[in-house]
């Protein structure tokens, strides 16, 4: 295949994909290590 836009069907889908990830609508989260992970909370009484 040569397409000139590959992977994106067009030059206009390539350049809102780069603005998507430029204003981080997109973006990869790095998995949790032992030391980052959430701690559960308690249920507040009040609610």
């Amino acid at each position: 295949m040569d397409d000139p836009y590959m992977p994106f069907c067009s030059e206009r889908c390539k350049l809102i994909d780069l603005g998507n990830w430029a204003s981080e609508k997109y973006v990869i989260h790095s998995p949790l290590t032992g030391e980052e992970e959430p701690e559960e909370q308690e249920p507040d009484e009040n609610s």
